[in-house]
């Protein structure tokens, strides 16, 4: 499917791009990490690199040309697709806006237009960092208000809804307001920050910025954090501040650290968890990792179980994270719009554990049931592309590649990234795949793109001992399986009741793509490579 790609938002301020050179052409093959074109931004020009691989199919602005931030810039899609209603939305919403903006000028300037901001003053608004985000949370801070923040300089880290990520300075001066506390949220281009010449009123600025969902808060004025508090502080006000070189850590455990640090870390097997950081704010960078010296921890890592007096109601309040709204908006949505319904299956498992001693005997080889199930899934999904399907308002769409999800469970929520072409790959390639994306899913260290293109989904709980339970559906996807432990119980063969060990499968199915006699026959054919899994190999 053929993927928009817009104008970037490239630095805090930008609202329009220059294209300087595009260094694809339409027709040419595109890579993810290739470089699509030359940005010219309101600071500098810049490389932008595709995040998709797929065919150059249209170029929405030519070399020389200027567009605002979010039109359409590039179609990246498959070789020959059709994308004339692609072109035709945008052609459609670009005149909307025109309309619109047309209008708005003729009555009134916006009101952000309507404040006079001091010389050298500038508004930071909280940045786009991914395609899909609508909001995000200010995870920490690291220059507090009154602190001289330099061109380059890390602000903040903005927790989106993919990843925890590094928000840069494109600006100098004196930080002189903060529009978030660490932990809140706001939508995009809510007020984020204020920098400027030091000493500077913005007070006017900060109060009539225009903050769609109200969580922007005033935090202590320039003055009032050169205030130090007396030695005698209490427990409660020690807090408040990190004291140097102790590691610090936000709210959900992560470590402040420089991204050549980390991966130097990653490189020397280092775990940051027990590294000191010496640089600003206890963050952890080059010189700690190389001065690094492993300690044995004397003391349990086990968690203390906090004390509660009988008879007492105590709760703990955990704000939600990024993802664990969107999963939330996106299950509800799918939930209530596509009408859900199961089909349960036992598979008999002999044959596959079988096969699996057999095959896990080859030297340097070890496949899961998970990985053999992946598999069975994609060859019988070619032969059952109305299971394969994606619903949309206007079409239904029947995909003729095997993209299959494998829901990861992470620290925040759930995760799914995408096996692309699953039924051109081995078992161990399957394997191999599962098991990286797994891995770094859990150190969020997936890319958006890895979780993006899915055609079916696979949910596996059976590693939990869960027997059998029902998935909401991935949507725009058409099903989603739900695979259970493997269990050891009498079966019937032959008339005589043997011992045995099945599996239990549910097939959650959208009503509106999916009829029921056409889930069953997906499973009838699920079923002949599961219990006969040497057919997989043929």
């Amino acid at each position: 499917m053929a993927t928009v790609i817009n104008m970037p938002r490239l630095s805090d301020t930008m609202e329009e791009g220059t294209v300087a050179a595009w260094l694809k052409k339409v027709g040419d093959k595109v890579e993810e990490g290739d470089i699509l074109a030359e940005i010219e931004t309101d600071k500098a020009t810049m490389e932008f690199e595709s995040f998709n691989e797929g065919t150059l199919l249209h170029i929405g602005v030519q070399e020389g040309d200027t567009a605002k931030v979010d039109t359409l810039l590039a179609v990246i899609g498959e070789e020959g697709e059709d994308i004339s209603e692609l072109l035709k939305g945008d052609a459609d919403a670009s005149s909307k806006e025109e309309e619109e903006e047309n209008a708005s000028n003729v009555s009134e300037a916006p009101a952000e237009s309507k404040m006079e901001t001091p010389e050298g003053v500038v508004v930071v608004t909280m940045p786009r960092l991914s395609d899909t985000m609508e909001e995000g949370t200010v995870a920490t801070w690291l220059k507090k208000v009154g602190e001289q923040v330099e061109e380059g300089d890390i602000l903040a880290e903005i927790e989106t809804d993919k990843a925890t990520m590094e928000f840069e300075s494109f600006n100098e001066g004196t930080l002189l307001y903060v529009g978030l506390e660490e932990g809140d949220s706001a939508k995009v281009d809510s007020l984020l920050a204020i920098i400027g010449p030091k000493g500077t009123d913005v007070s006017s600025i900060a109060k009539n910025f225009k903050i769609e969902d109200g969580s922007s808060k005033a935090i202590e004025s320039e003055q009032e954090t050169k205030v130090e508090a007396p030695k005698t502080e209490t427990v409660s006000e020690t807090k408040k501040e990190a004291p140097v070189q102790t590691k610090v850590k936000t709210s959900n455990g992560r470590i402040f650290v420089s991204p050549l640090a980390k991966k130097m870390a990653e490189e020397k097997g280092i775990d940051l968890s027990q590294v000191q950081g010496t640089g600003e704010n206890a963050r952890i960078v080059k010189r700690d990792i190389e001065n690094f010296v492993p300690v044995v921890s004397q003391h349990s890592s086990a968690p203390v179980a906090k004390f509660v007096a009988s008879g007492q109601e105590d709760v703990d309040e955990v704000k939600h994270s990024q993802m664990r709204k969107v999963i939330a908006k996106r299950l509800a949505e799918s939930k209530f719009t596509a009408p859900h319904y199961y089909l349960n299956v036992e598979f008999d498992m002999e044959n596959a554990m079988a096969f699996r001693a057999q095959y896990n005997s080859i030297p340097d080889t070890k496949i899961s049931y998970n990985d053999m199930i992946v598999k069975a899934c994609a060859l019988a999904l070619r032969q059952h592309p109305q299971v394969n399907s994606q619903w949309f308002a206007d079409k239904m769409q029947l995909n003729n590649h095997v993209h299959i999800g494998v829901a990861v469970a992470v620290e925040d929520g759930l995760v799914v990234p995408v096996v692309k072409f699953a039924n051109e790959q081995s078992l161990p390639q399957i394997g191999a795949a599962v098991k990286d994306f797994a891995g770094r899913a859990r150190k969020k260290k997936l890319t958006p793109q890895e979780m993006e293109g899915s055609t079916f989904t696979i949910s596996n709980l059976g590693m939990f001992g869960i027997e059998s339970f029902t998935s909401i559906i991935n949507q725009p996807n058409s099903a989603i399986l739900s695979v259970g432990a493997i269990v050891a119980k009498p079966v019937v063969k032959n008339g005589q009741v043997v011992a045995g060990n099945t599996m239990k499968l549910t097939l959650a199915c959208d009503h509106r793509t999916v009829d029921g006699a056409t889930g069953a026959q997906f499973l009838q054919t699920l079923k002949g490579y599961i219990e006969n899994p040497v057919t997989m190999l043929v």
